[in-house]
């Protein structure tokens, strides 16, 4: 593995770390409403105890979008592999330019690898969709700026 593809291995674990903290996040919101709707039925009675069941249960519903939400983004990451590569930008892509460095997979924002700033997006979101399918040499615009793609790993 040559170190471009070490760096997309390690924004990719990245990513799946970023997703696995969410889906435990979402799992222990959800216990957390179900224990308290409990704590409700023992604790409560009449419109009280049904308006605390209510809104735990609101709590818990939340809660399992939320969880939802990161196994698709789980799913889209799966997709991903990480040592291909393409003359155009695609979903597992990073892309150097001369300001900035993108990693499309999932919407994370900044983080640092080795000591570098990556952007890490989505291919749906608004500079996914400008950058899929340019290629080195090409340009687009992002933050009122032109950039110059140097890269496509």
């Amino acid at each position: 593995m040559n170190i471009d593809q070490t760096i997309k291995a390690k924004l990719l674990a990245r990513c799946f770390l970023y997703v696995e903290q969410r889906m435990e996040t979402s799992k222990e919101a959800m216990k957390y409403a179900q224990d308290s709707a409990n704590m409700e039925e023992k604790n409560s009675a009449g419109d009280k105890y049904e308006t605390g069941r209510a809104m735990a249960q609101i709590e818990r519903d939340k809660a399992a979008r939320q969880l939802d939400e990161a196994l698709k983004l789980r799913t889209i990451l799966y997709q991903i592999n990480p040592v291909s590569n393409s003359s155009k930008i695609t979903s597992g892509t990073l892309v150097i330019t001369e300001a900035s460095r993108f990693y499309l997979a999932i919407s994370i924002g900044n983080i640092i690898i080795e000591g570098l700033d990556y952007i890490v997006l989505a291919p749906t979101s608004p500079i996914g969709k400008t950058l899929l399918n340019l290629k080195k040499g090409d340009q687009f615009t992002f933050n009122k700026r032109v950039h110059s793609i140097i890269e496509v790993l």
